[in-house]
């Protein structure tokens, strides 16, 4: 997913925040190769912001998917006897794409092809618990953790302060209805996270700069593999969908294909399910032909809900650090990272940097150090593109299977495709 895009501003930080966030997280991974060999071990200090950045992240995400799934379920509307069914498929097509995620990394184990070592605390003391007991300490405590904490006054200050400036733009909006209440609270997280996102390639930069600097370039080798397994992952989760296309549903899969190219095409391209929506509505409905409550089912509801794609990805990126760390995740912790990938990915739909923001969570399930999640971000610029690309492909996949296998009257032979100006 895309960052929202900022508000006009001058100035520095409006220069800064106009630059493609991927070409800012290209350029501190540059910056950061050059520093790390420059600085080798006196490198380990600009580990604290990202560090910082990291733990700003992880404490925004839990409120963040709790207002967002909320937002989703008040606003989406699902009836009849379909939202049953559609609520299997989702489920079933995100767990599949987590244990398909799951299996390629264990099969091919890309974060043994180089080692780091492990944070100070060698191994996370999380390991060493039973799975009920990691489950007890993942139930949340308190939505606001600092104002539980009255040792916290820094805490509660910096919570004060994003919130004021935040409410600044919806300060005179009416407040009528819950939803109204909802909403704001939505968008006054989202530019919260806006600001976080803005500081990422900082702390791609840092990390970097600190693992070339201790560790040399192993690690970022060991990123091509990554890049290897995730692909052939993603690829496998592809046919997953055309085999159920192919088996309970009408259309013929290469005929899919053929009519949702532009969809797929501009999904790649603009890295957002979100803004592919409407194209995706309507390759659906006019070039494959399914029926007008199905294409609005699995292109506009299921899209708020199905991150098949990204939930894979974090599934594999949690397993490819612990490999490279060195850290062993048991089959229980495992299942547990399944089990906190599809919690985490409902909802995630209509959030910017969605992977980023719930892989946080995940990483903390298991305890793995949130640290790393930096130096995933060196190639997450094109993973997520095609992650993306999955996830609106599972949302084709949902609209056909909810058409059924009987062609309706109306469907014809498909028409053919047309460029994206003509849709």
């Amino acid at each position: 997913m895309t960052a929202t895009t900022p508000t006009a501003s001058t100035g520095l930080w409006g220069r800064w925040c106009a630059i493609p966030l991927y070409l800012r997280i290209l350029a501190g991974l540059a910056v950061g190769v050059v520093t790390g060999v420059i600085l080798g071990e006196r490198a380990v200090a600009l580990e604290i912001p990202a560090k910082i950045i990291l733990q700003l992240l992880g404490a925004l995400a839990p409120p963040l998917i709790l207002v967002a799934v909320t937002h989703v379920l008040m606003t989406t509307e699902i009836t009849g006897k379909t939202a049953g069914k559609l609520a299997f498929l989702l489920i079933l097509n995100t767990t599949v794409a987590i244990l398909i995620g799951l299996t390629v990394a264990n099969t091919l184990k890309p974060g043994t092809w180089s080692k780091l070592e492990p944070p100070a605390k060698a191994v996370h003391e999380a390991t060493k618990k039973s799975p009920i007991e990691l489950i007890v300490d993942n139930v949340p405590k308190s939505i606001l953790g600092p104002l539980g904490d009255r040792q916290n006054v820094i805490g509660v200050i910096i919570i004060a302060i994003a919130f004021g400036v935040s409410l600044r733009t919806v300060r005179t909006r009416p407040l009528t209805t819950i939803q109204d209440l909802v909403e704001i609270a939505y968008h006054v997280l989202l530019t919260m996270l806006h600001w976080i996102i803005q500081l990422v390639p900082i702390g791609v930069f840092a990390i970097v700069a600190k693992v070339i600097g201790t560790e040399g370039f192993s690690p970022l080798l060991a990123m091509g593999a990554f890049i290897i397994a995730v692909l052939v992952a993603l690829l496998l989760q592809a046919c997953w969908y055309l085999l159920r296309i192919k088996f309970f549903s009408w259309p013929r899969p290469l005929d899919v294909v053929r009519g949702m190219r532009d969809a797929l095409v501009m999904a790649f391209s603009t890295d957002s399910s979100t803004a592919t929506m409407p194209v995706t509505y309507a390759c659906l409905k006019e070039k494959v032909g399914v029926r007008e409550e199905s294409a609005s089912m699995g292109a506009l509801v299921g899209a708020n809900f199905n991150n098949d794609g990204t939930a894979l990805y974090e599934a594999m990126s949690a397993l490819f650090v612990a490999q490279l760390i060195g850290q062993h995740l048991t089959l229980w912790h495992q299942l547990l990272v399944v089990l906190t990938s599809i919690i985490a990915s409902v909802g995630a739909a209509g959030i910017p940097e969605a992977g980023l923001v719930t892989m946080t969570l995940v990483f903390t399930a298991v305890g793995l150090p949130t640290e790393y999640i930096a130096l995933l971000l060196t190639v997450d610029w094109f993973l997520d593109r095609c992650r993306t690309t999955i996830n609106v492909m599972g949302d084709v996949n949902v609209a056909c299977l909810l058409d059924g296998r009987v062609k309706p009257p109306t469907a014809e032979v498909p028409v053919p495709v047309v460029a994206i100006e003509d849709v």
